[in-house]
């Protein structure tokens, strides 16, 4: 019995090791400064509005003193213990002089694909250590297999605007409990807080599950990958960089500086052990020190001849950026991926990789690109020659047609003459033939040598013209 405990307690650690928690940041409480306009939590001789046609769900935490309240048509006020709201009548100093008119800020656009609005943390709800792991900005918002945290004694408001059918989650955890069922996630949507907490488009869906296999999951928020970045960059954009050609890993708003190292697995393949790998034999070196990874699963677009579709296929995505400047970007990056890829010809069959590929972006003219581009730039050149070759013979047939072209003439007929001349001295008969292959007038009679070339005077002059001849051109 106790062996069993135990088991059962390593499959839970596992578990939580493997799983991701992302916490949603933002709320809407009463006494957070942020959520005024005036950058300050309302006091007794200030007037609070509430706009009217904004529909809220606010957490109050503690009692509060108001001269006057302008309330919304559609919210709650949610009130812990010992909470709540008393008139001001001036008796008495507030504290902050004549008071001012404080309005609540608006928090509809605060969008779920919103990476800046998620932080990642762990089970027991710490900070998770992100020194040397970081997320690609789409696995930034929570994925299909992770665990959604809205603080206890909070309230929020989030836009669920999504162009997938419904947003898979595993779990949800709200006022400090933890839904991880469709029945409990169902009954918390019948209540009268869910309408006013989530809005938009969306659904969420609360499966219980988790990922099911080894080598990772895919996230699963490509569809909304546009609202990702929108969100993350809004109309500034990317950044310039410091490396020429930067890389753009898949799942990523914008290129990056470093090394991107893509894996085939096989069954045998272990994320998490493989991850645990290589922060402990490399990124924990002192000449790594400024590296930092991101690892998952992801699904790479198959295409024929780099122009068809043709599906896509799982692999394993190493992203690998450094804090190098100027020639220096990039480089650290590109020698811990030089690293990776030796030691995967070496044990890549035990650690149930087949195979992998790798591209380089450094701040370094010499650095450039290696690996897998220069395969790219191959296959890329091998079609840009299959089109220029058609263009060009596009553009013979064109001109040919056109009577812009005429083929070479093969100045055959001068030696045919001559072998005829050796093998038949003496005069011809009257009869004559017209070569087809020849444009030629008919000659006079009389002549030895041209009497072979001569029509048979009985009939009407006859002839043929050969469209790969031109007399003209023969003629000196």
């Amino acid at each position: 019995m106790g062996s069993l405990l135990f088991l059962l307690g390593v499959l839970q650690l596992l578990a939580a090791a493997r799983a991701a928690y992302k916490q949603w940041i933002p709320n809407t409480n009463f006494e957070t400064a942020s959520n005024w306009d005036k950058e300050r939590v309302p006091c007794a001789s200030d007037v609070i509005h509430f706009e009217k046609n904004k529909v809220l769900s606010v957490f109050v935490g503690s009692p509060h003193t108001v001269t006057e309240m302008f309330l919304p048509l559609n919210g709650e006020l949610l009130l812990a213990p010992g909470a709540g709201f008393a008139a001001f009548d001036g008796s008495w100093d507030s504290g902050c002089g004549s008071g001012a008119v404080l309005r609540f800020a608006d928090a509809e656009q605060r969008s779920w694909f919103d990476p800046a609005l998620w932080k990642d943390v762990s089970p027991a709800g710490g900070r998770e250590p992100a020194r040397r792991i970081f997320s690609v900005d789409e696995e930034r918002v929570p994925c299909q297999y992770d665990d959604v945290i809205f603080q206890p004694e909070t309230s929020f408001r989030v836009n669920l605007d999504s162009s997938q059918p419904v947003i898979r989650l595993r779990s949800i955890s709200l006022m400090g409990q933890e839904l991880s069922s469709a029945e409990a996630w169902a009954e918390y949507l019948g209540g009268p807080s869910a309408p006013r907490q989530f809005h938009g488009n969306g659904t969420l869906q609360v499966t219980g599950a988790r990922c099911p296999h080894s080598s990772g999951c895919a996230c699963g928020n490509t569809q909304d990958g546009h609202r990702i970045c929108a969100s993350l960059l809004g109309a500034a954009g990317c950044p310039a960089l410091p490396c020429q050609s930067p890389l753009r890993p898949l799942g990523h708003c914008c290129g990056v500086c470093g090394a991107v190292v893509t894996l085939d697995f096989t069954p045998d393949f272990d994320l998490q052990k493989y991850q645990d790998r290589v922060v402990q034999s490399w990124l924990s070196l002192p000449k790594y020190e400024g590296v930092q990874m991101a690892i998952s699963k992801v699904h790479s677009a198959q295409t024929f001849l780099g122009l068809l579709p043709r599906g896509s296929v799982p692999v394993i995505q190493i992203v690998l950026v450094d804090g190098g400047a100027g020639e220096q970007a990039g480089t650290a990056a590109q020698q811990l991926a030089t690293d990776l890829v030796g030691d995967i010809a070496q044990h890549g069959a035990a650690l149930g990789i087949s195979s992998s590929r790798m591209e380089v972006a450094t701040g370094s003219t010499l650095g450039g690109q290696a690996g897998g581009r220069a395969a790219r730039r191959i296959a890329a050149g091998t079609v840009l020659g299959l089109l220029s070759g058609l263009l060009v013979l596009g553009g013979i047939l064109f001109l040919y047609r056109k009577g812009k072209l005429r083929p070479c003439p093969l100045h055959l007929h001068r030696l045919w003459d001559q072998a005829e001349d050796a093998a038949s001295p003496e005069p011809a008969s009257d009869k004559g033939f017209d070569n087809p292959m020849f444009d030629v007038e008919p000659l006079e009679s009389g002549s030895v040598e041209e009497a072979p070339q001569e029509l048979a005077p009985q009939a009407p002059p006859m002839f043929y013209l050969n469209p790969l001849y031109d007399p003209s051109e023969t003629e000196t």
